[in-house]
């Protein structure tokens, strides 16, 4: 009975984290599909463990997601068939649409545009 008890309690621990994967996985999905219908990203640490997950879509809209950690950022990217790049350089970021908000902002922290509030 001990070993059924031990099995359970290990198993929960992953459900838990297919579950958030599945989630993470949706919500990339989602973004996909609204952003010209693919996506690519990148996996980033950020801090305590957790994972920035970097999307780009194909009309070159960008976002962020987050995720509890590595593991569970590449099992959501794997489910949601995301192209992942090994940096947000290059390839990637010239994929990435800015427009006059995100210029603004840039050259507003130096003279004196929108603030951040």
């Amino acid at each position: 009975m001990a070993d059924t008890t031990t099995q359970a309690a290990a198993t929960a621990p992953d459900a838990r984290a297919d579950r958030k994967a599945a989630r993470l996985a949706r919500q990339i999905d989602a973004f996909a599909k609204s952003h010209g219908g693919t996506a690519e990203g990148q996996l980033a640490h950020i801090a305590r463990g957790t994972v920035r997950v970097a999307l780009v879509g194909a009309n070159g809209e960008w976002g962020t997601l987050v995720a509890p950690s590595m593991e569970i950022a590449e099992k959501a990217a794997e489910l949601a068939g995301l192209t992942l790049h090994d940096d947000f350089d290059g390839e990637l970021a010239a994929k990435v649409r800015t427009g006059p908000y995100e210029w603004s902002r840039m050259a507003g922290i130096q003279l004196g545009g929108p603030s951040n509030n």
